[in-house]
């Protein structure tokens, strides 16, 4: 999925992990703006790499949920999730995103914008279960 939305990983560190992707036509809804699934697709990953950067070697994570709330209309250039662990448990990893819309140029007062935040539980996972 990451391929196809052309995002790419921006920061890694323990329990943090920040992954961006591109505003596209192909990932824009009616109005011009990144379409939400856009946002959502990059903060969930970006909340589980940073679950991940916890696990042991040879486990994955899965999302066992996720919300997400929309804060404003996803307008820019590109889209910046900043994922990070809340809590990380032997059976469940809490975990947020923020998604930022990086503005352009001309909008150089404010060159980001807070659009979505997400809230969600991982769970670790053994090797090939």
């Amino acid at each position: 999925m990451m391929r196809l939305l052309g995002a790419e990983l921006v920061a890694v560190e323990a329990g943090r992990v920040a992954i961006a992707a591109p505003v596209r036509p192909e990932t824009s809804q009616q109005h011009g703006y990144a379409h939400a699934g856009l946002a959502w697709t990059i903060g969930d990953s970006a909340a589980g790499y940073s679950a991940l950067s916890l696990t042991g070697a040879g486990e994955e994570v899965l999302t066992s949920e996720m919300k997400i709330h929309l804060l404003a209309p996803a307008r820019g250039a590109r889209l910046v999730a900043e994922g990070r662990v809340l809590r990380a448990g032997r059976r469940l990893i809490v975990v947020a995103a923020e998604i930022w819309a990086e503005i352009w140029a001309e909008d150089a007062a404010a060159p980001r914008r807070h659009v979505a935040t997400m809230l969600g539980t991982m769970i670790p996972l053994a090797g090939g279960e």
